[in-house]
């Protein structure tokens, strides 16, 4: 036996890295106002990752719109995307009144204790960024880098009445092509989508019912829109001069939610995010192409 072959007996070379894991579906117990309820959540890439990304979704849609980012980090990242309750496999809560912020960002903590994640990195498009700016704010928050997508601390009115306007009252479909053509329509803010995005959209929207198929979230959800009127912005300035991590604002460049005034503030203020702005696209952004990862990617890799 050669010396050579005396030294790789003694000295093995370390076993190659695992292929990143690739999907999987968990769920989470929470506790609200009025009991408990399941949070469901999807989870890519290496359990034992201890690089942790959180991915929050908008009001109406859920964990499965952060595939295509999840698969492309999923290499680097533990990428955990949940379905906030009353939305995607999450439970309905019995009393509508207690879907909140509060109850929201007490759900994401009880998430980050499952994950026994110190320190995790956020990304949230609209609603989703609301519960990583109110998370990011409170003091020992374990988010240490935040990208908010086409939201920011002041909302406006306008944007909040047109959202009232379809919150809860999408129509039974007939058949998965015309669900996805009322998705195509209702969502057309997103930008111009392939083929393929859409129907992945439309595959995770929509669920079977008795005679076609409906909407996966709690129309609920809308029932604060429909009892509350909408006279006023929304301010939480607050909460955003609060946060003190590494923030990044990417911004539709046709959105009604979030100003341009606003997003020219954030970079000034508080964080002093980082802004980005997406052409061709209004509320909001939805992180599937190439170009909008890369974005996301090399603000999430800055050392």
């Amino acid at each position: 036996m050669s010396l050579l072959d005396t030294l790789r007996r003694l000295f093995p070379a370390p076993p190659a890295p695992r292929p990143p894991q690739g999907l999987r579906e968990k769920s989470v117990q929470c506790v609200g106002p009025h009991g408990l309820h399941r949070m469901a959540y999807t989870e890519w890439g290496h359990a034992a990752n201890r690089k942790v990304l959180v991915c929050a979704h908008g009001l109406t849609r859920n964990g499965r719109d952060f595939d295509f980012l999840a698969r492309a980090l999923a290499d680097d990242y533990r990428v955990v995307c949940p379905d906030v309750v009353g939305r995607g496999r999450s439970d309905w809560l019995g009393v509508k009144t207690d879907y909140s912020f509060p109850l929201y960002v007490s759900d994401m903590v009880t998430l980050l204790a499952r994950l026994d994640a110190d320190t995790v990195h956020w990304v949230g498009t609209s609603m989703g960024g609301i519960i990583g700016m109110l998370l990011a704010a409170l003091p020992h928050t374990p988010v240490s880098r935040l990208v908010l997508n086409d939201v920011g601390p002041l909302i406006t009115a306008v944007s909040l009445q047109r959202i009232g306007e379809y919150v809860g009252r999408a129509p039974k479909f007939p058949t998965m092509e015309a669900a996805e053509a009322w998705i195509r329509e209702a969502s057309a803010p997103f930008g111009a989508l392939s083929d393929a995005q859409w129907r992945h959209l439309t595959q995770y929207s929509v669920r079977p019912v008795e005679g076609g198929f409906a909407m996966v979230y709690d129309p609920g959800i809308g029932d604060i829109f429909r009892t509350t009127p909408i006279v006023t912005d929304v301010d939480l300035w607050d909460a955003y001069k609060a946060i003190r991590c590494p923030t990044l604002v990417i911004r539709g460049a046709e959105s009604d939610l979030l100003e341009t005034k606003t997003v020219e503030m954030m970079a000034t203020t508080g964080p002093r995010a980082r802004t980005v702005e997406i052409p061709g696209v209004g509320h909001a952004p939805v992180l599937m192409d190439d170009a909008q990862i890369a974005v996301v990617r090399d603000f999430l890799d800055e050392r």
